[in-house]
Parts: structure tokens; C-alpha cells; sequence
């Protein structure tokens, strides 16, 4: 099968250098963008991959909606098999690509959206078809986890771990999505489609890591806490709950144990119960392999991941709560339910009772709009 790539970047480059070792595949043309042709095998339009008989399959690995969006549309009518890292492109279009997918008769695959080398979606979809699955979520996204257990190893302080990402290639030059969450977020999305066929766009509450200081971390380290930034889904009524949020987890926890860019993928299954999956979640090798596993399920023969009957869904964070950590201005936590104070100055450290994640979610945002600085945190209980 020979397989074009739109993208050669880190992981396009990495993905052609695997397709020319792997077996019953064949490295084809490279798309990139014009005045980077400096190659016999790269060319600079679509059409010369859409309009090549000799390509059976196309991997995506631009990032963003657009153009990935539009050329995986038009490679998809010229009925070339597509496999795709791109979970913003999944999560905004999957439903539609995969209709496209399905009318044309070639495959549309995307387990390096989620997960990187941890072949998550992959083992999920898998389940789904004998088992009933309860639960997903886990550490999605290894940028944060990098610099979450800096943070906690070696005291170091934010703004430093954060160059050392960079530096590392485990961030990008702008890094909002990984420290937000909504990387995430995007990742727990396509979790829940392919688990519960409901794909959340609406209703979906992520917090990230950007106001954690070290002065936080030596505090719940005292506690004997471990922060991860942990992301969590589940079918509740006729909808699901979805949502990322850095949480505070017990020593005994399976999370303590991933450093690193490291990722730790789950789910429960009613029969199989709970599954942990660990690896690399970013990079260009770890990636590139998802990519690989994909193409290599194309060829024996598997076409979908995307439920057929998968729909738009608006989640529900009502029925799910925990108590927080929070930490803020001390004027401002009279606002909280607390259950434990402890004042430092001007500072307040919170336990709030047992809340809801749409709560505190809320809570944070009304805060914050009134000029408190805020850092949350989930405890795991």
C-alpha cells in the first residue's frame, strides 16, 4: 500500500522515515508547503496526491481545521484511505469525515490524535466491539506531565520548566493548548465518541496548569499529594461528562508513577474491568508508530473508529464532584464552600466540600473575573 503524507514536520517526517521499514507499506509523495520542495518525492498541491492512482493511502499530520480539513475531505472523495494525528481536525469534523469515509468505502483512522505511541484508542475501539466501557481518561498529554513532575522533583519553578519543554521539543513556541488543557480536552472528546458514540462539543470544562506555582506544590506535597493533570469521561443519561482538570492524587496512585512526557491512558470495562495503558504521548517517533498501527489496521482490513452512530452531544458535569484545593486571595475565599482554611498573608489554601466540576469550574471563572488569581486542583478521593 503506498501512503502519501500532507506534512513533514517532526511527526511527517518521522512517518515517512518508518514507512520506508515497514512491511506491506510504501513511502509516496510528500505534500509541503511551496518554496519547501527540495525533494524529488515532495510536491506542493493536493491534487498531485488526489489525482495519483498509485496512492492507496494518506496520512495527515498538519495540525489544525484548515487546510487539513479541506485535503482530507478531497482525499477522502478521491477514495484514498486517511489516517490522521490531528485531534482538532477529529474532534471539530470526525462525524463528517467519517460519513465521507464510509460513502467512498476507504478508511479514516486516527488513533495518534490521542494518546501518541499508547495505543489507547486503538485497544478502546477494540473493547467496545465485546465489552461495555464505564470510563476513559487518565494523563493525556505528556508536555504538562513533563512539567508537572519538574514542578514536583526538583522544586523548579514555572516559567523554568516551561523553557525546558520548549527546549526539549516537548512544547511548542506557543503552548497554550498543552498548558490549558484543551489538549486534553480534545483527546477526551474523541475518548468518549469512540467509547460511548457521543462526541461532547458543548458543556466541557477544562482547567490547566498555568497558575501553579511552587509555592503550591510544596504545600499539597505536605499533604503527601501528587498533581497530574487528568482528564475524565463517562456516559451519564443520554449524554456524557467530559472534562480536564490538574487533580491531586494519593502516593498509592498508578498516576505517581508516570514522569516524564509519559502518558497513562485508561478505561474500565464492565467484564475486562480497569485497563492502564503507559508510553511516550508526544514526539516524533511515538507518534509516527500510532500513525503506522493505523495503516497497518487498513491493511487487514479495518475501516472505522468512529462509530457509525456516533452524534453531537452537549456534555452533562452536573452529577460528578470531588472536593478542591484551591488556592487564591484570602478575600476572596469566603466565596467558596469551604471545609479547611489555612491563611499565609494575603493568601488563602482551601479544601472545599465535595462540589460538582461544573461548581467549580464556575466558581474559578466568577473569581477570576473579579481580579482573583486562582489555582484548583481536584483531590482524588
Amino acid at each position: 500500500m503506498k501512503v502519501a503524507v500532507l506534512g513533514f514536520g517532526t511527526v511527517g517526517q518521522g512517518v515517512y522515515e518508518m514507512l520506508h521499514h515497514a512491511k506491506g507499506l510504501e513511502a509516496g509523495p510528500v505534500l509541503v508547503r511551496p518554496g519547501k520542495k527540495d525533494a524529488d518525492f515532495k510536491v506542493t498541491t493536493i491534487e498531485a496526491i488526489t489525482g495519483d492512482p498509485s496512492v492507496d493511502a494518506v496520512v495527515e499530520v498538519l495540525g489544525g481545521i484548515e487546510p487539513a480539513c479541506s485535503w482530507v475531505s478531497a482525499a477522502l472523495k478521491a477514495k484514498k484511505h486517511v489516517v490522521t494525528a490531528n485531534k482538532a481536525l477529529v474532534a471539530a469534523h470526525g462525524p463528517e469525515l467519517a460519513a465521507l469515509a464510509r460513502e467512498n468505502g476507504v478508511a479514516l483512522l486516527f488513533s495518534a490524535a490521542c494518546g501518541g505511541g499508547v495505543p489507547f484508542l486503538h485497544n478502546l475501539a477494540l473493547a467496545c466491539q465485546s465489552d461495555e466501557v464505564l470510563s476513559v481518561g487518565g494523563i493525556l498529554n505528556g508536555t504538562t506531565n513533563y512539567m508537572l513532575d519538574a514542578m514536583q522533583s526538583r522544586g523548579a519553578d514555572y516559567a523554568d520548566v516551561l523553557k525546558d519543554a520548549q527546549a526539549l521539543g516537548y512544547a511548542e513556541a506557543d503552548p497554550t493548548a498543552d498548558v490549558s488543557g484543551l489538549d486534553a480536552l480534545r483527546k477526551i472528546m474523541l475518548a468518549c465518541a469512540v467509547a460511548f458514540e457521543k462526541l461532547p462539543c458543548e458543556g466541557l470544562y477544562h482547567e490547566g496548569i498555568v497558575d501553579l506555582a511552587a509555592e503550591d506544590v510544596r504545600d499539597f506535597q505536605s499533604m503527601g499529594y501528587t498533581c497530574r493533570l487528568v482528564a475524565k469521561g463517562g456516559p451519564v443519561d443520554d449524554t456524557v461528562f467530559a472534562f480536564v482538570e490538574p487533580t491531586l492524587v494519593p502516593a498509592s496512585a498508578a498516576e505517581c508513577a508516570v514522569k516524564d512526557n509519559y502518558n497513562l491512558a485508561r478505561y474500565e470495562a464492565k467484564c475486562a474491568g480497569d485497563i492502564v495503558l503507559i508510553g511516550q504521548g508526544a514526539g516524533r517517533f511515538p507518534t509516527a508508530s500510532a500513525v503506522l498501527r493505523d495503516l497497518s489496521d487498513v491493511l487487514s482490513g479495518q475501516r472505522m473508529m468512529m462509530p457509525q452512530g456516533c452524534v453531537r452531544v452537549t456534555a452533562d458535569c452536573t452529577g460528578c464532584g470531588h472536593p478542591y484545593y484551591v488556592r487564591l486571595p484570602k478575600a476572596f475565599a469566603a466565596q467558596l464552600p469551604c471545609d479547611e482554611v489555612k491563611e499565609d498573608g494575603d493568601i488563602a489554601r482551601v479544601i472545599t466540600k465535595s462540589i460538582t466540576v461544573k461548581e467549580m469550574h464556575d466558581l474559578a471563572a466568577q473569581l477570576r473575573q473579579q481580579g482573583a488569581q486562582v489555582f484548583f486542583a481536584g483531590i482524588e478521593e
